[in-house]
């Protein structure tokens, strides 16, 4: 008896087990470290390049395991034809990652005495601002109600496109097809046909992956017209047992998207935290995230970057060049026209209870920039002798224990536990006379 192992969820789709063989300002800083997808155990990541009713869709997978029991079942608006698919290049995936992950940026506080502008302020709070016969197999999918819309194999996948007018009708055919349907597959099917959407299959052709060269499988991407802008996730909770991160990067020649369905908010961002953080910062960002994401109820999107792809600042990896956002999808660039690129970067951690709907976007004109940046700021480590440098001392404790009290905030740790992690010298200024502390 063959054993069918199970299957790990990838992006938006149906895994099945298969029996077959402008500037901103104040944004400065010097760039340390991100909190890229590589936090997550399994984050699946999708880029949308939309722009009026045309799309082109990359879907990137996570999947581990023989790739012989690889298959995804994605709902998708209309009924796609070969040239409409392709193989995607998975390194514009890391790329776009690098390029909107959230940042840890450095500043170093100048020497009071000096004649340095500290119009900015060392002590203010936020930093700075910013094999069935054919005849036999066409007469059996008449009869389940499935028809086969297209069928043909692109790189190492083999392809089919389905429709269906109900649901029972497909996971029987599916299943009679070597497709192994998870329980409750068909009741999450019903509404995608109620919506006369089709199913776009994909499996491993065995033989082309071989001669790929290819270690790991590759994105697929999908290009078509339609006035839906969505993003199918509910068949990605059926094998689910934990909650699913998602990372949606939305290009568009506009400005940032939206999901409508949805509450979307930006992570918290722009605050100051001490400087042990340096050398935590992923366990602080998925700490942070997962207490955003309890506060706001577990039923949001969370925008963590948003900005012009001309430029960034400061840059966790450098913006993509016209190439690559041709690779990204991005189909409306003409040679010699600059780069109309918007970019939205939205972090969904779902559950099937929590998010019942799928995600529908919207893009919107607004232009604003912004990104998750989190602050690590050095205080001034040379001999001070001035008054205001005197000043400077009296408030630096006061600003490190802002620091301590952000950083639980936004991470329920232990508030002392933070300060156990701080240099002492931190908690208590230093060679100040007692009077200072009440005859400022």
């Amino acid at each position: 008896m063959k054993i069918i192992r199970p299957m790990v969820t990838v992006l938006i789709a149906f895994l099945a087990a298969i029996c077959l063989a402008p500037t901103a300002l104040g944004f400065c800083g010097f760039y340390v470290a991100k909190a890229d997808t590589k936090l997550y155990n399994k984050a699946s990541e999708v880029i949308i390049a939309r722009n009026g009713d045309r799309t082109i869709l990359t879907m990137a997978n996570d999947y581990q395991g023989n790739i012989k029991d690889f298959a995804i079942v994605v709902p998708v608006p209309v009924v796609l034809q070969q040239e409409q698919v392709r193989v995607g290049d998975p390194k514009i995936i890391e790329r776009l990652d690098a390029f909107s992950a959230p940042r840890l940026v450095e500043y170093f506080d100048p020497d009071p005495c000096g004649d340095d502008d500290l119009s900015g302020g060392f002590g203010t709070r936020g930093g700075p601002p910013m094999a069935a016969s054919p005849v036999m197999r066409r007469r059996d999918e008449s009869a389940l109600g499935v028809t086969v819309e297209a069928r043909f194999t692109v790189g190492e996948y083999d392809i089919l496109i389905l429709s269906a007018r109900e649901s029972n009708g497909l996971e029987t055919w599916l299943k009679r097809n070597g497709y192994r349907i998870p329980q409750g597959g068909s009741q999450l099917l019903q509404p995608y046909i109620r919506q006369n959407m089709k199913f776009f299959v994909a499996k491993v052709n065995l033989s082309e992956f071989a001669k790929s060269g290819y270690k790991f499988l590759r994105p697929l991407q999908i290009a078509y017209e339609s006035p839906r802008f969505m993003l199918p996730i509910r068949l990605g909770t059926i094998n689910a047992t934990t909650e699913q991160d998602l990372i949606v990067y939305l290009l568009s020649p506009k400005g940032q998207t939206e999901i409508t369905n949805y509450r979307t908010v930006k992570i918290p961002s722009n605050t100051e935290i001490p400087l042990f953080v340096k050398n935590q910062f992923g366990d602080f960002y998925k700490a942070m995230f997962q207490t955003a994401y309890t506060r706001e109820g577990k039923n949001i999107a969370f925008i963590e970057y948003a900005w012009d792809m001309a430029g960034c600042d400061p840059c966790s990896a450098q913006p993509l060049n016209p190439e690559e956002l041709r690779q990204a999808g991005v189909f409306w660039l003409t040679p010699g026209g600059g780069t109309n690129v918007f970019i939205t970067r939205l972090h969904v951690r779902y559950t099937s209870d929590k998010f019942p709907e799928d995600l529908m976007f919207q893009e919107t004109a607004n232009r604003q920039f912004f990104q998750g940046r989190y602050i690590l700021r050095h205080p001034f480590s040379g001999e001070i002798q001035c008054e205001e440098g005197q000043r400077y001392q009296r408030v630096l404790a006061e600003r490190f224990e802002r620091e301590a009290q952000t950083l639980a905030q936004l991470t329920g740790w232990n508030i002392q536990e933070i300060r156990q992690k701080m240099p002492t010298t931190a908690l208590q200024p230093q060679n100040i006379p007692f009077w200072r502390n009440i005859w400022p």
